[in-house]
């Protein structure tokens, strides 16, 4: 590139090029682990993107006072340079480590390509979060990436955004009943709550390590099952894959559930929270499980997990000679971390959140410069108004013995933080 005052703009080189090599796909991906190249692809992608900035500010940085030049704060292909472009970023709650995590990556890795960021949280309240979007249109913000608390409730605000030709892009959890989604960015939800289900199986020992069956094992097993929050698209996800694993068992008798609750509607715990987890284990122990020895707890979500395990310990598991039930979870939050090495918890599932914040981010550079963001998914997640064009990623199921080489040699936590399960 080079430019003279007073001399006409020249570019030497094909703007195409900065996607040059980033093949879309379609269609879920396998479930025979993550693909080697991933990392790689998601790092080269976000490279691009920091490409795409500097090319933005360098081209808003070019004199020029001839006719066609661009305006102040503009690039010459119309775009706002990243210094005067503002991302709205909506996240449910400070409750759970795990959104705080997501913020934070989200917010660092927007402000290194030079946007400004408005990061807000909505302490698990549906009228502060739409209030919270509201805000955010009316100040100008370009782009709204949004974990929801409910997925249907945002739709005045959707509405609102698209007439103000701002971009939406749904961050792990789907909004669901409106077209003015633009795109989704998660994990494979289905393969989470598969990924739950074999775990729980592995535990209890109807499974090998290499998934094959134990023809040895011993049942039926008592396993009480709990669901996500119903107002979360991603709930449905990962029971149904849970439950893809499990009802065969169920069914054959080798897993009985002694509460009958098997339904995601008798088995959903509002908003996620643990006090709604804790008191539905703590009525379950002193009614169906009260003469029963419990083997295991499907659990969607560490938040719930502890709730559950603090229901148990109170009920006496994992004293007296009582082996304490195998509990799944997933966040990979810390203090979980913490019980899984105690010998609490038996699994979580964990999804990488930096990469979800860079493939956020990648999105979001897309869309400010013009581009269609690359999606691998363009079937599977229908929020009722449209198939939203998604990108998945993929998720690791971590026990106690890879809980250094899959959390701590990733630099996602530091061996003194899960020793003290707290960051």
């Amino acid at each position: 590139m080079r430019c003279s005052k007073g001399a006409p703009l020249e570019v030497n080189c094909d703007h195409r090029l900065l996607g040059a090599g980033a093949k879309a796909t379609s269609g879920r991906w396998s479930q025979g682990g993550p693909r080697g190249t991933e990392r790689y692809r998601v790092n080269k992608r976000f490279a691009l993107v920091a490409v795409g900035a500097a090319l933005a500010l360098g081209l808003s940085a070019c004199g020029g006072g001839g006719a066609g030049s661009p305006a102040a704060g503009e690039t010459s292909g119309g775009t706002a340079a990243p210094a005067d472009v503002t991302v709205g970023v909506a996240m449910p709650t400070q409750t759970s480590q795990r959104w705080i995590d997501d913020g934070n990556n989200v917010k660092a890795g927007l402000e290194k390509l030079g946007y400004k960021v408005d990061l807000q949280y909505a302490n698990d309240d549906i009228p502060t979060q739409a209030s919270q979007l509201t805000t955010m249109i009316n100040n100008g913000d370009k782009v709204l990436i949004i974990a929801s608390i409910d997925g249907t409730a945002l739709s005045s605000q959707l509405a609102d955004a698209a007439a103000a030709g701002i971009k939406v892009i749904s961050y792990d959890r789907l909004i669901r009943g409106s077209a003015n989604v633009d795109f989704y960015v998660s994990f494979d939800n289905f393969k989470v709550g598969v990924q739950q289900g074999t775990s729980l199986l592995t535990g209890l020992g109807v499974l090998n390590a290499d998934g094959s069956e134990n023809a040895s094992a011993a049942g039926p097993f008592n396993v009480e099952l709990f669901a996500g929050s119903l107002d979360d698209n991603n709930a449905k996800f990962f029971y149904d894959g849970a439950m893809s694993v499990l009802k065969p068992y169920i069914d054959k008798g080798t897993i009985k559930i002694p509460s009958g609750q098997t339904d995601i509607n008798q088995i959903a715990t509002q908003q996620w929270k643990t006090d709604v987890a804790q008191r539905r284990m703590e009525t379950l122990l002193t009614s169906s499980d009260a003469n029963i020895t419990l083997n295991g707890v499907l659990a969607p979500a560490d938040i719930i997990s502890r709730g559950v395990i603090t229901a148990l310990t109170n009920a006496g598991y994992g004293s007296g000679g009582k082996a304490f039930p195998i509990v799944t979870g997933q966040d990979a939050d810390i203090d979980n971390v913490k019980l899984i090495n105690d010998g609490k918890q038996y699994s979580t599932i964990f999804k990488d959140t930096r990469k979800l914040a860079d493939e956020a981010i990648k999105v979001t550079g897309d869309y400010l410069s013009g581009k269609e963001p690359e999606a691998n998914n363009t079937k599977d997640y229908d929020n009722g108004n449209k198939v939203v064009p998604s990108y998945l990623l993929e998720s690791t199921v971590v026990t106690k013995d890879n809980v250094k080489s899959v959390l701590v040699d990733s630099g996602y936590y530091t061996q003194a933080q899960v020793d003290k399960g707290q960051k």
